[in-house]
């Protein structure tokens, strides 16, 4: 969730919940009716009762992952700024470190799940700065709370009852049981369901375990990549430069017809063959027409399986292009870059659906068809079609956030 999981989300220790406010939600008459509701859709799923009160024992809600559910550090942070923080020289430093040392592993997983070293050990980097960043949540906590406020019900009901069962096959100890504030665990910050669909155990010692077992972690990741049709032959993107009065309406094109439009690849590098490409490549300007534009391919698309965000894909691929050796975005990022926060861009989304546009979800992902429908209405007004939201769309179409 793929978000989802944002990077820059401080870790707490467990500790920091006060034992008067503990208490005062242990004996919280509602949450003690959600407790004794939950029993026995967990029993149904074959968790036993001695997991059950192991997971539950002095759980209450938490004011801080209540408080965390309002944060949008995905959204309104300069896209160049995001992706030189996370992609940083020390990341790269310690990145390739970790190769050296888990070179031999990360042979065989490639052999098993035709997925390279340079993007695991970069998913590695971005979600947990390879194992250094250590979850520090009660991860029954978290998801009881978030299930208890019905916070994107009923997906994190149902993931404390996973994690339960996790906790159960695995034979973990309840100390063990750690996450993210929203209940993502280990090295791969995997949601207990994805523990479930992806996690294997690579090291051969019985179990899979993402938060020690760095050959578990790294082939779990290569799992999930390949379940989700990643493409070995094909990069994720690459950063391009478009010639002086490119038509930014056009954003969707074959490797050999974005090659007569002009663009090229900022690293002089040729473009890949059209054969092996399942759909069109697409244009993507992150910042707008001003900054950097990249020529994304279907495996961006997974990456963002991983996690829901632009931003994140683009930084994964490029400190995994650096890690291999890659340069340096070479186009300046603008300085005036403002994206805009999720409760706008839910009130654009919803806009678009007012004036006609196909509109799948609104929780303010902005993907390459609304980006398409953002050219239409950017031309329609007289601003730069280049699919990019912005202030200034917003005013043209009269949009005003909720927040």
């Amino acid at each position: 969730m793929a978000l989802a999981r944002a990077l820059l989300i401080a870790l707490l220790t467990l500790a920091a919940m006060p034992l008067a406010h503990a208490q005062k939600a242990a004996d919280d008459p509602s949450f003690a009716a959600f407790v004794k509701a939950l029993w026995p859709d967990a029993q149904a799923k074959g968790v036993t009762r001695a997991t059950f009160d192991t997971a539950m024992a002095g759980v209450a809600p938490d004011k801080r992952v209540i408080a965390a559910t309002q944060r949008q550090p995905e959204y309104g942070k300069p896209v160049g700024e995001y992706i030189s923080a996370l992609a940083s020289p020390g990341r790269i430093k310690r990145g390739l470190a970790k190769a050296d040392e888990w070179s031999k592993t990360l042979n065989d997983v490639e052999k098993k799940f035709t997925v390279e070293r340079w993007i695991l050990v970069s998913l590695w980097g971005m979600e947990t700065d390879y194992g250094a960043a250590k979850d520090k949540w009660d991860v029954f906590r978290s998801l009881a709370t978030l299930a208890y406020i019905k916070y994107r019900h009923p997906y994190f009901r149902n993931e404390l009852i996973v994690a339960m069962g996790i906790m159960q096959k695995n034979g973990f100890a309840r100390p063990q049981m750690v996450s993210s504030w929203a209940g993502a665990m280990g090295q791969s910050q995997f949601m207990p369901s994805n523990v479930v669909d992806y996690a294997i155990d690579f090291s051969g010692d019985g179990r899979a375990d993402l938060w020690n077992n760095v050959p578990d972690v790294l082939a779990s990741t290569a799992n999930y990549l390949h379940a989700w049709k990643w493409r070995s032959d094909l990069p994720w993107g690459f950063e391009v430069t478009v010639p002086n009065g490119f038509d930014t309406m056009k954003s969707r094109a074959s490797f050999a017809e974005w090659k007569r439009l002009g663009v090229r690849r900022a690293d002089g590098k040729p473009f890949p063959r059209d054969d092996q490409t399942a759909m069109q490549p697409v244009l993507f300007f992150p910042s707008g027409a001003k900054g950097p534009a990249f020529v994304v391919t279907e495996n961006f698309l997974v990456l963002k399986e991983y996690n829901n965000s632009d931003a994140y894909a683009i930084a994964v691929g490029h400190l995994a292009d650096r890690l291999h050796g890659g340069i340096p975005i070479r186009t300046a990022w603008p300085k005036d870059d403002h994206p805009l926060s999720r409760d706008a861009r839910i009130a654009l989304q919803k806009k678009l659906a007012a004036l006609g546009y196909k509109v799948a979800d609104f929780e303010g992902h902005i993907d390459f068809d609304i980006r398409d429908f953002i050219r239409a209405e950017q031309k329609k007004h007289g601003l730069v079609p280049d699919g990019n939201p912005t202030t200034a769309l917003l005013e043209k179409l009269s949009v005003t956030p909720s927040r």
